[in-house]
């Protein structure tokens, strides 16, 4: 079984975010897209492009998106701080100075 990088989608009525999780040298980075799905026919399609309605949905949806985001770094950097060895004067509860 392969480990793809399955994004994470945020959608509310017609308009959705789709977070992408991009391993680099310096660490994870989110990278996050837009759109507006809307019918064509019986086709759906989808575009960038938002109009005035639009405005206050796509608002809210970034906001979800920045929301997780920073959840998922908190887990993360928690996760780290816990795996890294502690400082002996910390274990030890002692203070300098």
């Amino acid at each position: 079984m392969s480990n793809k990088n399955v994004p994470k989608e945020v959608r509310m009525g017609s308009i959705k975010s789709v977070i992408w999780k991009n391993e680099t040298e310096a660490g994870v980075r989110y990278n996050v897209t837009f759109g507006r799905l809307y019918r064509d026919g019986k086709a759906w399609k989808q575009t960038d492009s938002f109009g005035r309605d639009d405005l206050l949905l796509l608002a809210k949806i970034a906001n979800e998106a920045h929301s997780w985001i920073c959840n998922q770094t908190q887990d993360s950097e928690h996760l780290n701080r816990e795996s890294q060895p502690q400082d002996s004067n910390e274990v030890q509860g002692s203070t300098r100075r």
